[in-house]
């Protein structure tokens, strides 16, 4: 099929513009660092025992300023336990003002009752983190098991014995606390470095 000379020019005109300079590829955007804090809650919730622990971002290694655990009886009604959750962490905060509060992430128990307590006694803790105007996030127990002891189905004793080496405390914290001291040393930890997959925000 024959071309006219005009087209041939069209043609030639189009080639032109259409040459462009070709343009940088930009990797994608990594995901924003949250904001760095120096003193950090992590929470255990749990109905009967709810555990917590304050650290302080230090060198050479962080400094303890508390742990513990929020202890019910097992006689109290369950709303009597959650007031009393709310009323422990908020004397916590009061007391050594932490900026940044980390909460156990929920998992699938197998008992659906043990399951239910756990989510109102996170529920109680939040509400004294929230009353405070804290951030909030939660990270699953697998990776702080797996951040802390290098293994996500350590045992709690394993946890407590890492917590007390990290932390160079005299004796390994009570078993919830140790728990809490881990959420709150996890943190620290991806504080310091960027992630693909940054702790979730509650």
């Amino acid at each position: 099929m024959g071309v006219t000379r005009q087209q041939f020019e069209q043609m030639q005109n189009r080639l032109r513009g259409a040459r462009r300079v070709a343009q940088p590829v930009c990797a994608p955007e990594l995901p924003a660092k949250p904001a760095a804090h120096q003193v950090i809650l992590g929470i255990d919730p749990a109905l009967r025992a709810t555990g917590y622990g304050v650290i302080r971002l230090a060198k050479p290694f962080p400094q303890t300023l508390a742990h513990g655990v929020v202890r019910c009886s097992p006689a109290w009604e369950p709303s009597r336990c959650l007031a009393k959750i709310a009323q422990g962490i908020r004397d916590v905060i009061n007391q050594h003002h932490p900026t940044v509060c980390v909460v156990e992430g929920l998992f699938y128990a197998q008992n659906l009752q043990t399951a239910l307590a756990m989510g109102q006694a996170r529920g109680a803790s939040l509400v004294a983190v929230a009353e405070a105007g804290l951030e909030a996030y939660e990270i699953a127990p697998r990776k702080v098991k797996q951040a802390i002891v290098g293994y996500g189905a350590a045992q709690k004793e394993a946890v407590a014995k890492m917590v007390q080496r990290l932390l160079r405390l005299a004796e390994p914290p009570a078993p919830d606390a140790a728990d809490a001291l881990a959420l709150a040393l996890t943190h620290a930890q991806e504080q310091g470095r960027y992630t693909l997959t940054p702790p979730k925000r509650i």
